[in-house]
């Protein structure tokens, strides 16, 4: 048995609009250079996820991953992205998806109906999701148009500041309780979303952003791509009692494949055994209980284990779980049954 993996973050439409989108549908069903297109997912058994829209900051990445590969590091924030300028890029990104989804490459999702539907008949799922609020208007009404078009999850932050609250920095070592959390406007964000069925994703938010959440928030607690802090203590991971609080809520948290966060010394380096990621599963699970853990690859848009540099790798990884003693039972809720869970539990049926 070899259950398709349902995956809770990958920036590959930030990738395709970098590259062009000409020839984004194309290189996304015939092959790329990247983690994530169609022939691929067919051989990792990549079902499908939550695909990100992401406003990227003028930043040098190269330097950024340079930095993160020293014993100590604390990157500066980028300046905040006005939401005249980031409306337009994702504009862009969300019609590169739905350009996939017209050629045939993938189906957006937007219950849990069909997203369940999908992944039985073989057919790649994609959940509309915004990483960064800066695309939302001070009076939501494009929140509002967006879930119209299919939005169904959102950050209110990456990290940088936005209208909504503060995000935690690319920080090592150090706890994610950093600054001033969610902004009133970030309060009214989460009372909408809560409304429309939209998931709020806490990973990039701080911990005084995650309490916000967690306090004023009806739904499950869910990061969709962040890691154990008990074993790497970099800011973007969570804390045991995050960690307890999520699984009060009956949320859940989709493992991270970035390096950085998944190290025990925080570094931005390839050489990362699939034990590793074990001992974060297993923490979590041992944290939130068996259907509260998930993955979140962060594919396309971090260096991750170089046994998994793409999702065809994927079959390594559920060896190395079924080597370390998971179940059937187990290894479904992990692929794909969680998700499915505080999905329906999220957006209704």
């Amino acid at each position: 048995m070899h259950p398709v993996i349902f995956d809770g973050h990958n920036d590959v439409l930030l990738k395709l609009y970098n590259a062009g989108r000409a020839t984004a549908s194309e290189s996304f069903l015939k092959g790329r250079e990247g983690a994530i297109d169609v022939p691929s997912a067919k051989a990792g058994g990549f079902g499908g996820g939550f695909f990100a829209i992401f406003v990227p900051s003028p930043t040098d990445l190269d330097s950024k991953f340079e930095e993160m590969t020293k014993d100590v590091y604390d990157l500066p924030l980028p300046d905040p992205i006005h939401w005249e300028d980031a409306f337009p890029v994702v504009m862009s990104q969300a019609a590169i998806l739905f350009e996939l989804e017209e050629q045939g490459a993938l189906t957006i999702c937007r219950t849990a109906a069909e997203l369940r539907s999908c992944l039985a008949e073989g057919r790649m799922a994609a959940v509309l999701h915004i990483e960064g609020a800066e695309a939302i208007d001070p009076d939501l009404n494009t929140l509002d148009v967006l879930y119209q078009a299919g939005l169904r999850s959102i950050g209110p932050v990456w990290s940088r500041e936005t209208i909504f609250g503060h995000g935690v920095p690319f920080r090592y070592p150090s706890t994610p309780d950093i600054g001033a959390g969610l902004k009133d406007q970030g309060l009214r964000l989460v009372k909408r979303c809560n409304e429309l069925g939209i998931m709020i994703d806490l990973s990039h938010l701080n911990e005084a952003g995650f309490w916000d959440v967690a306090r004023h928030s009806t739904k499950p607690l869910v990061a969709t791509h962040s890691n154990v802090h008990e074993i790497c203590p970099h800011a973007r991971n969570l804390t045991d009692k995050q960690l307890a609080a999520i699984a009060e809520s009956d949320g859940m948290v989709g493992l991270n494949f970035a390096v950085a966060f998944l190290r025990a010394d925080g570094k931005m380096l390839s050489d990362v055994p699939l034990e590793q990621m074990i001992r974060h599963l297993d923490h979590l699970i041992e944290k939130l209980g068996e259907d509260r853990v998930g993955f979140g690859s962060d594919y396309d848009g971090a260096v991750v284990p170089e046994l998994l540099n793409s999702c065809a790798g994927l079959p390594k990884l559920r060896a190395a779980m079924r080597q370390h003693g998971y179940d059937d039972a187990l290894m479904t809720k992990l692929c794909h049954g969680n998700w499915l869970r505080v999905l329906e539990k999220t957006w209704g049926a």
